[in-house]
């Protein structure tokens, strides 16, 4: 790797990959430990429902840095679905995808409820939806890191 942005990038990916991965776990623990305790109230929904997007948030910190790094021409208004977007596609003698086809409809599914959360702010949460998100956040995790480790691969390789 003889280009220090790609060694840089690459380090920044694998801290991402380890936060999700430690997310996760959290949200195993909450929904193992917490939410039997508290039962499937609205604060335990709270609880889990921030997990979920910042589980979310931390893929999209590593595809925004290989954003800036390869491209960056990200769209003021809609940059968190373009840029998801965008991680799907190959450029050719530039970079290769950073989110493969599998891994995209559970990810879409993230995104979405990341901005419903973001943006409008309820506080009545229901559990068939948390439950429908966490089974997409299953379906995409190894999926997504998977995809994140053929990038750091790709630059190593570069």
């Amino acid at each position: 790797m003889n280009d220090p942005r790609n060694a840089e990038l690459a380090a920044v990916i694998e801290k991402q990959i380890r936060l999700a991965q430690n997310i996760r776990s959290a949200i195993t623990q909450a929904m193992e430990h917490d939410v039997p305790l508290l039962g499937r109230t609205g604060n335990a929904a709270v609880l889990v429902a921030g997990l979920i997007e910042n589980y979310y948030t931390c893929l999209e910190t590593a595809w925004q840095k290989i954003s800036q790094r390869f491209e960056n021409h990200l769209e003021s208004g809609r940059w968190h679905v373009e840029l998801l977007d965008k991680m799907r596609i190959k450029i050719e003698g530039v970079r290769l995808p950073a989110v493969s086809e599998e891994s995209y409809p559970a990810l879409l599914e993230l995104l979405k409820f990341r901005h419903f959360r973001r943006y409008y702010f309820e506080l009545e949460y229901d559990w068939d939806r948390i439950d429908f998100l966490l089974k997409k956040l299953e379906q995409a995790h190894d999926l997504a890191l998977a995809d994140l480790r053929r990038f750091v691969d790709f630059l190593n390789k570069l």
